[in-house]
């Protein structure tokens, strides 16, 4: 078996119902989220939490300093584990990600996270094209309604088109029961 992390992205108040960016589902993908924090810390697999931060006032959302930025209390980090604080969906960007996975010989990367479509997308690709093996827990993610051209994509179709590339060709895509049965 190879030496596995679980990458925990984005799951900050931002996305919750009272947050500037809702996602479709967070609440169940945090529940679920939960299960597998749970399960790799009784396991001793590494838990490495990503905060997404934009640090020049770029965009309205994930303001520094602001009480949506901070990772939803269910899921935030216990002493001992890692926060990576990143600028850009992609959570290797310029942040340590790499280093601590390598410090740490990890070969596999299971992810969870939002929003789908952004965040764990460029996560999973970034990661798999870095030579790690991917699993991505779908029911452990969350996006939202996208619109392109007149075009509203209702985020259950978001989710399943993204999930649907991921798995054909960057990582193994399964439910949460899945992986916790295995």
């Amino acid at each position: 078996m190879s030496k596995r992390a679980l990458v925990v992205i984005d799951l900050q108040n931002e996305y919750l119902p009272t947050g500037n960016l809702p996602l479709t589902g967070i609440e169940a993908a945090v529940a679920n989220a939960v299960k597998v924090i749970a399960d790799s810390r009784a396991k001793g697999v590494p838990v490495i939490h990503v905060r997404h931060e934009f640090a020049h006032g770029e965009m309205p959302v994930f303001v520094p300093g602001t009480p949506n930025v901070d990772i939803q209390p269910a899921v935030a980090p216990q002493d001992g584990e890692a926060l990576i604080v990143k600028n850009y969906p992609n959570s290797f960007r310029e942040t340590e990600l790499q280093q601590l996975l390598d410090e740490r010989s990890i070969e596999e990367v299971v992810i969870v996270g939002a929003m789908s479509h952004m965040c764990v997308d460029a996560g999973v690709r970034a990661a798999a094209d870095l030579g790690y093996s991917v699993t991505v827990l779908h029911d452990a993610c969350a996006t939202l309604d996208l619109e392109f051209e007149g075009v509203q994509v209702p985020a259950a179709q978001v989710h399943a088109a993204m999930m649907a590339a991921l798995k054909f060709g960057y990582a193994n895509v399964i439910s949460t029961q899945a992986y916790l049965t295995v």
